[in-house]
């Protein structure tokens, strides 16, 4: 079997050759988006940010005429209308994401007057911890709740740190209780990641498992932990729940995710090292975990004094 040099040369040549200018609706719907489809574990949230953010507003221009006055004026009617710049910035990152896809596989040619949006500045990270006290009265309202997982759910993820769609997704087969450790198959970052559980955390699962055998729901190893009664399906969401819950016990600030920081700043605060959250919390990097260490000023307090007493008495 012989290599042809003529016909490579003639695909290679087909596949850079200019091609038709599109709308970036068209671009989306039919170069975008059944590339991410395959290539990104969850491509919905592209799908709703486009059609929410983008194709009303920007839809209709040709690749070629988003420059970036276009693109700037895009933005700032995105500030003046209220949105958060948080939001904004995945906004603009999507942008930058199908402008550069189409740049890569030449649909547009690179343009002084059309690189990436810059982000929105952001100040400082927010953070909210819940205290001992805002935990207990979370629980009590989430145990008087109607839906059948919610407290599960909630007592899981304060006493794992795990993402919210790590245990909603997690299934009976993903547990060890000789080794007490849970794998998520597919974490975040791509990658499987091993979660520590504590005997409060199998104590939890006891639980999930006496409440999915009185609703009469599966406990096979392939079955959902969590598994929706209607739907036999893992839940969607736990979001109209939770709402429900954290408004009742006075938290409406508190997000489902500020289990996980609170979590960490748990451990933090009796005297876990950073490196030690970093795994327990499956972090790639610790810069990643140091968003999460909150230390309460209380313990900072006694930290200074240690180098108090030092100074203090060493003579003079």
């Amino acid at each position: 079997m012989f290599f042809s040099f003529k016909s490579y040369d003639e695909t290679r040549s087909k596949h850079h050759r200019p091609q038709p200018c599109l709308t970036l609706s068209l671009f989306f719907d039919e170069h975008y988006f059944p590339h991410v489809k395959v290539a990104k574990k969850e491509s919905k949230h592209d799908w709703s940010t486009f059609n929410t953010h983008l194709r009303a507003s920007l839809g209709h221009y040709k690749l070629d005429e988003l420059t970036n006055p276009v693109l700037d004026v895009w933005v700032r009617e995105q500030v003046v209308a209220g949105y958060q710049r948080s939001t904004i910035n995945k906004h603009i990152f999507l942008m930058n994401r199908l402008l550069n896809l189409a740049r890569h596989w030449g649909h547009i040619q690179h343009n002084a007057n059309q690189v990436n949006l810059r982000r929105l500045p952001l100040g400082d990270y927010k953070q909210r911890f819940l205290s001992p006290e805002e935990i207990e009265r979370l629980l009590i309202h989430a145990h008087r709740s109607s839906h059948p997982h919610l407290y599960n759910f909630i007592r899981l993820l304060l006493l794992t740190g795990a993402r919210k769609g790590e245990a909603r997704t997690m299934r009976w087969l993903d547990i060890n209780r000789d080794k007490k450790i849970w794998t998520v198959p597919v974490s975040k970052n791509g990658r499987s990641r091993r979660v520590v559980l504590s005997g409060a955390a199998l104590e939890v699962l006891d639980d999930c498992r006496a409440t999915a055998e009185r609703l009469g729901l599966s406990i096979e190893a392939k079955a959902y932990v969590f598994t929706n009664p209607r739907t036999l399906q893992p839940y969607d969401s736990f979001y109209a729940a939770w709402y429900l819950v954290r408004s009742a016990a006075g938290l409406d600030d508190v997000r489902i995710h500020d289990l996980r920081h609170t979590y960490a700043s748990l451990l933090v605060n009796k005297g876990v090292s950073i490196y030690e959250v970093q795994t327990l919390l499956g972090h790639s990097s610790v810069q990643m975990t140091q968003r999460y260490a909150h230390l309460s000023p209380d313990r900072l307090h006694s930290r200074a004094e240690l180098v108090g007493k030092i100074v203090c008495s060493s003579g003079g």
